[in-house]
């Protein structure tokens, strides 16, 4: 019997090896499955996958911000997980369907299970919006002391009529909250700077489909403006920052006022960086205006390399010193040399007094191609300047020494002569750089004597206009760059008084053509036309052009860039009856580059048969 059972104990042992081999082999080896270097992962399947059916504006939105997209990715979704999400999705659609105006949409999901070839479930939200809710009634309320205030009755009757959801135009959330904010800037910007929202109600009426609006705004105090308290000054006195600032005390706050003052002192070249802000903590009677400086370099030198059509490659130095010793004034030096004009230079200007007058002297050395001559000029003068965000002035005397030439004498003779001149620009441009509409004035006035064997009188008008003129409105009604452009008009004019036969200075005289002035010729080459065919500046000067601008368009969204369409007509004369036109053709393109307008423009001069690229970076007026 002990011999039987060990014969059993022996077979259960052997039988047992064969699985433990198995068992073994099964733990060493690595599972078939696994992904080796060689194999890259299976990719995961979605849980779902998700249709929208409905408009662009809702399949965009809904696309967004729709919660149920969050659980996509997840491996492990059961169905009726998947069946309670859809429950919240419903809701959740609405909700989003509804900052757009519709508040009783169909919204349906449908769900295809999944085949047999994969695991994802497809999924279909089917959106129809219906009519949407259109603005009723709006108030627009006030509290605070601008609700009593009479002298806030204009600001009140403004933000009124500025109020941007007005009745009848498709209620959204986003417009709701824009409408609200825009109302509490205008209140914030002028007078009222810690004014804030109060009520703001939106009242629904999904049956109508309207939505009743009321917003009230609470003003605070109103505030007016203290004295300076400025930070950062090392070189410069307190009274220069208060007359460049130009804030008066005791006026009532206006943000814009100082933010024309920040820019006023960024722009004087005495800092680097300025920023104003009103102190809210104390007295509203007298807010202190908190001013912080960082003084620009005593010196400066400026290198530049640039290029134009009309006067090709271009390198200038520029040298800036802020405070000349002894008489504190700045100086300003130049170098600049180019196909047309080789010219140095030096202007000295003083600080501005309580009026935003300043002295202002210069001298100039001047060899530049007039025409068909080649033109060496001196310039000296002295005189006053006021410069403003809209009107520029100046009066000077001016001692001015060039060659020039006759109808008579080919050959260049010297003239010089002492002038006294007034000049003014005024712009109302709506933005700049990149004006859409408004004009622009300047005009020159001069009489004077020529100097040498004879006194001669004579008198100077130089004038021009650039007027910017929309042909289309934006949705909301605010003037802008719409498809259909804009026409850019744009004139000059220029006459020089004095008996026949004087001997002026031809810097004193006109010439025309060029980039700005007569496309289609080259830079100054319309003037008068002497017996041998020499071209030499002319007494009279008139110069017009009519350009059509229209944006660009890419994906129905207007580019930073624009087309043009022009017509350019100048000439230069001794006499009026002899002005005769001299046309200029073209199309070309704007680019509202960092730097300024860069101007691209092909024209054909009808005059010289001829087609010819003008190049031009930036505005001025």
């Amino acid at each position: 019997m002990k011999r039987a059972l060990a014969r059993l104990l022996v077979g259960v042992m052997l039988g047992g090896v064969p699985a433990l081999l198995q068992a073994q082999e099964s733990t060493s080896s690595p599972p078939a499955a696994a992904p080796t270097a060689d194999m890259p992962p299976a990719p995961v399947q979605p849980a779902f996958e998700l249709t929208i059916e409905a408009p662009d504006e809702i399949r965009a939105l809904l696309g967004r911000h729709l919660e149920l997209l969050r659980y996509r990715e997840l491996t492990d979704l059961s169905d009726s997980e998947l069946t309670r999400l859809l429950l919240d999705a419903d809701q959740n659609a609405r909700e989003l369907v509804a900052t757009l105006g519709y508040f009783s949409p169909e919204i349906e999901f449908r769900q295809k299970a999944a085949g047999s070839d994969t695991a994802t479930r497809l999924l279909t939200l089917s959106v129809v919006p219906g009519e949407p809710t259109v603005v009723g009634e709006v108030d627009v309320a006030f509290g605070g002391p601008i609700a009593s205030d009479p002298a806030a009755e204009r600001q009140r009757q403004q933000i009124q009529d500025n109020w941007s959801l007005r009745p009848g135009m498709r209620f959204t959330q986003a417009r709701w909250a824009s409408a609200k904010q825009q109302a509490l800037r205008q209140l914030t910007t002028q007078s009222y700077p810690t004014g804030q929202l109060g009520t703001t109600l939106a009242d629904i009426d999904p049956v109508a489909r309207s939505a009743g609006l009321k917003v009230t705004l609470n003003s605070g105090p109103a505030y007016q403006l203290g004295g300076l308290v400025i930070s950062g000054l090392q070189r410069y006195d307190a009274e220069l920052v208060t007359r460049l600032a130009r804030l008066p005390a005791n006026a009532s706050y206006d943000q814009a006022q100082l933010v024309a003052a920040q820019q006023r002192l960024a722009d004087s070249g005495y800092f680097d960086s300025a920023f104003l802000s009103l102190d809210t903590s104390g007295d509203p009677s007298s807010a202190p205006v908190l001013v912080q400086l960082r003084e620009a370099r005593l010196q400066k030198l400026v290198l530049g390399i640039g290029a134009s059509t009309d006067g090709g490659a271009r390198l200038s130095v520029e040298h800036t010193h802020h405070k000349i010793p002894g008489i504190g004034w700045r100086a300003v030096s130049k170098l600049m040399l180019d196909r047309e004009t080789r010219s140095i230079g030096t202007e000295l200007t003083s600080r501005p007094d309580a009026k935003n007058w300043r002295w202002v002297t210069a001298a100039q050395l001047q060899n530049q191609n007039l025409g068909s001559f080649d033109i060496n000029s001196q310039s000296l003068r002295a005189g006053r300047s006021q410069m403003g965000e809209r009107m520029d002035r100046n009066y000077y005397l001016q001692y001015d020494r060039a060659d020039t030439a006759s109808i008579e004498a080919t050959a260049a003779a010297t003239a010089s002569a002492l002038s006294a001149n007034y000049a003014f620009t005024v712009r109302n441009f709506d933005s700049l750089p990149f004006p859409n509409s408004g004009w622009g004035w300047g005009a020159e006035v001069g009489g004077g004597s020529t100097l040498g064997a004879e006194h001669d009188l004579y008198g100077r008008v130089l004038t021009r206009a650039l007027g910017y003129w929309p042909l289309g409105r934006s949705d909301d009604g605010a003037t802008g760059t719409m498809r259909a452009g804009r026409l850019a008009l744009r004139a000059q004019a220029g006459v020089v008084l004095a008996k026949e036969g004087v001997n002026l200075p031809s810097t004193q005289l006109f010439l025309t053509g060029g980039d700005n002035t007569v496309r289609g010729y080259g830079y100054r080459d319309i003037g008068v036309t002497l017996q041998g065919g020499q071209i030499t500046p002319g007494r009279y000067l008139a110069v017009g052009s009519v350009e059509w601008q229209r944006p660009m368009a890419r994906d129905g969204r207007f580019s930073e860039w624009e087309s043009t369409v022009f017509i350019d007509a100048g000439s230069v004369a001794d006499k009026p009856a002899e002005l005769r036109a001299k046309v200029g053709v073209g199309v070309g393109a704007r680019w509202k580059s960092p730097v300024g307008p860069l101007q691209i423009d092909l024209a054909y001069g009808v005059a010289v048969k001829r087609l010819r690229l003008h190049l031009n970076v930036g505005f001025s007026f």
